[in-house]
Order: structure tokens, then C-alpha cells, then sequence
């Protein structure tokens, strides 16, 4: 709630109760004309005083209208006057409660205990015969008090709806921020299986596609193998395709993922395209899923990598572990045979290292690449094998 003043353009609801709050203090007011009280030497200018009180009880309803605005200084103007005339009481007692409403406790404390002065004051100038002056002092201020309390419980409920109202739009703008995030990450998660998926399928296709391109003298036997191999991986990388927008559509966690049992199937469609690739494995037990996927996801990317940049050279695939260890996988090649032969693909964007090693990061491993002393390339990755 704002504690500064400042011009608020009234609603029906404002308009409606700033009226009622005139109202109801002018009659407050009009209520020491039913039974004034008794001076011990009645005044020969009664009726002049009746007429400044009811001067002074208009002037004082009517400053109810700006109390909103200025709640401090209608409360402060309003509390002196009630201090010398009776019927402005009223008028002072709605401000006292506009100002417990509008300003803190530590603003409208002081001002109420202002008004218990004011109040004895107005009694001793004008004394009750019907009633001690202590017990119409005692009733004043406990009606001060109440409108005070009331007004300082107003408050306190409207800020707690503000807080509360002000937490929801906060908690609304996390959660948004947070389905972002998620959005993101599975956008990012269903790139890099597009890239690994297919990337390996249509690098198989361009090799053999290049293969036909650039060898115009080849047999009939072997266009015949290259045209078998790309109706098949063509058809493998549709089937592959099918797979992954299947994540779009399945709930998470029905997409089947390859695992180390895939491992030789693998290497053995990438035997198939030309080159020469040898697999060793060296470890016992069996590899957990997240590990096996992400070695599988290793040596995918490495075996698209050398089609791409050393077609037919020779390739090592050599995976080791144990148990409570590491897993080991090392994809090494030599220079490819025929210099020439990389123009005949496109060059990478260098976003499969990158996926990887991201993928590797998120399985807590390690990885490393490099070209070797004979011209070829190697890359290694650590994984965590837990027990």
C-alpha cells in the first residue's frame, strides 16, 4: 500500500462510501443538538455558538472528502478543531479511522494519542451535567481506539492481500520461467537424438551416394552393393525418424534407447559401408542403461565423424571397465587412403563434438579428441560405472 499521497481516480465502490462517511458524521454531529450540554452559566449567544458548531460541522464533513489525499492533515486539522467544538467529533473520529487505513501504525499512534488530549480538552470546556467527565472522557477514547484498531486490522488485511496477490504473479512468472526451462532442455535432448539418430544413417547414404558419384568406371556388382546399401540405410534412417518423433507423442520414458547390447550391431553396419572397422570389448558384468546409452551415443557420433572426414580408413572401437570403475571407449582411425575423398562431403558443423561432450558431461564422464601422429584422429570418454 502506498504510504505517499497521491491523486487516485474514484471508483463507484470510493464514491459510494466517501458519501456514506459524510453523511454519517453530519448526522454524528447533529446528534449535540438532541441533548447539548449544560454549561454551568449558559452563554447569553447561544444560538451564535449553535451556528459556528454547524459552520464547523460542514467545514469538517466536507474536508472528509479529501481525506484519501491528505489523511494526515484532515486528521491533524479535524482533531484540533474537535478539541474546542462538539459537534466536528464525528468528522475527527471517520479521519482517525481513514488515517489508520492509509498510513502506518507509527504515523496513526501518535495521532490517536493526540485525540485522547483532544478529547479531555473538549470535556473540560464543555462539561456534561448528565454524565461524570470521566466516564464520557473513558467512552471517548475507547471510541477512538476502536475505529483506530479497526482501521490499523483494515490495513494489515490489505496488505496481506497484496503480498499474497503480488507472490502469485511472482510464483506464476517462476513457473513460466521454469516450463521454459524444461521446454528448452527437451528441445535441446530431441536435437541432439535427431543428430546422433540420423546423422549416422544419411552419413552411411552420402559415402556410397559419393561413392557412385566420383567412380564412374565402378562394376555392376559394386553399384549394385551401394544401391543396396542406400535402399537399406534409407529405409533404417525412415524407421529411425519414426522413432524419435515418436518422443514428441509417447509419454517420457516409452521410446526405447539403444544400449551395449546395439554396440556390434553398430559397428557392424559401419564394417558394411567400406571401411574396415574393429571392435574390441574388455569388461564383465553388465552396463547400466544411462552409461551403455551414452557409449553407444559415443561411438555413433565417432563412426559418423570418420565417414565424414577419413572415409575408408581403418577404425578401432575398443571399449573396457569394470564394475565400480569406469567405462572405457576409445575410437581411433587412420589417415584416410584417398586424400580427395572428404571433398566429396559436406563439411560438419562441428555440433557433434559438442553434443557429445555435453552428453558426456551430463553422465558425469570425461572426453577427450585429437589427431594423432600418423595423420588420424582419436577420441576417448571415461564414464562412471557404479557398482
Amino acid at each position: 500500500m502506498d504510504e505517499t499521497p497521491g491523486p487516485r481516480r474514484r471508483s463507484v465502490r470510493d464514491w459510494i462510501v466517501d458519501v456514506a462517511m459524510v453523511v454519517l458524521a453530519f448526522l454524528f454531529g447533529l446528534t449535540a443538538l438532541v441533548d447539548p450540554p449544560h454549561e454551568p452559566t449558559p452563554p447569553p449567544n447561544s444560538t451564535v455558538a449553535v451556528t459556528v458548531e454547524l459552520a464547523v460541522l460542514v467545514a469538517g464533513c466536507a474536508a472528509l472528502w479529501w481525506r484519501r489525499r491528505w489523511p494526515l492533515q484532515v486528521a491533524g486539522v479535524l482533531m484540533a478543531a474537535s478539541a474546542v467544538f462538539v459537534m466536528v467529533g464525528g468528522a475527527m473520529l471517520v479521519a482517525l479511522f481513514s488515517l489508520a487505513v492509509h498510513r502506518p501504525p507509527r504515523t496513526s499512534l501518535p495521532v490517536f494519542g493526540v485525540g485522547v488530549l483532544a478529547a479531555w480538552a473538549n470535556i473540560s470546556i464543555h462539561p456534561d451535567q448528565n454524565a461524570p467527565d470521566l466516564v464520557m472522557f473513558l467512552l471517548s477514547v475507547a471510541m477512538m481506539a476502536a475505529l483506530t484498531g479497526w482501521g490499523i486490522s483494515v490495513r494489515h488485511r490489505r496488505e496481506l492481500v497484496d503480498s499474497l496477490r503480488e507472490r502469485a504473479v511472482h510464483a506464476e512468472g517462476e513457473a513460466r520461467l521454469r516450463a521454459e526451462r524444461v521446454q528448452h532442455q527437451v528441445r535441446e535432448s530431441i536435437a541432439r537424438e535427431i543428430h546422433d539418430v540420423l546423422g549416422h544413417r544419411l552419413s552411411m547414404l552420402s559415402v556410397h551416394a559419393g561413392a557412385l558419384e566420383y567412380r564412374p568406371d565402378a562394376s555392376e556388382d559394386e553399384v549394385r552393393r551401394s544401391a543396396q546399401v542406400i535402399r537399406e540405410s534409407a529405409h533404417q534412417a525412415l524407421q529411425d525418424l519414426r522413432e524419435v518423433i515418436g518422443v514428441l507423442r509417447a509419454p517420457v520414458g516409452e521410446l526405447p534407447q539403444p544400449t551395449m547390447a546395439d554396440l556390434r550391431q553398430l559397428v557392424a553396419e559401419a564394417d558394411h559401408v567400406g571401411a574396415s572397422v574393429e571392435l574390441s570389448e574388455d569388461y564383465e558384468g553388465s552396463v547400466p542403461e544411462r552409461t551403455g546409452r551414452a557409449a553407444y551415443r559415443i561411438v555413433q557420433e565417432a563412426l559418423t565423424n570418420v565417414r565424414k572426414h577419413a572415409p575408408g580408413s581403418d577404425t578401432r572401437v575398443r571399449v573396457s571397465g569394470e564394475p565400480g570403475g569406469e567405462l572405457r571407449v576409445e575410437v581411433a582411425n587412420g589417415p584416410s587412403p584417398d586424400p580427395g575423398a572428404e571433398e566429396s562431403h559436406p563439411a560438419g558443423s562441428g555440433q557433434g563434438l559438442v553434443g557429445l561432450a555435453e552428453r558426456v558431461s551430463l553422465a558425469s564422464g570425461r572426453l577427450e579428441h585429437g589427431p594423432t601422429a600418423d595423420g588420424g584422429w582419436r577420441l576417448r570418454a571415461w564414464l562412471p560405472w557404479p557398482t
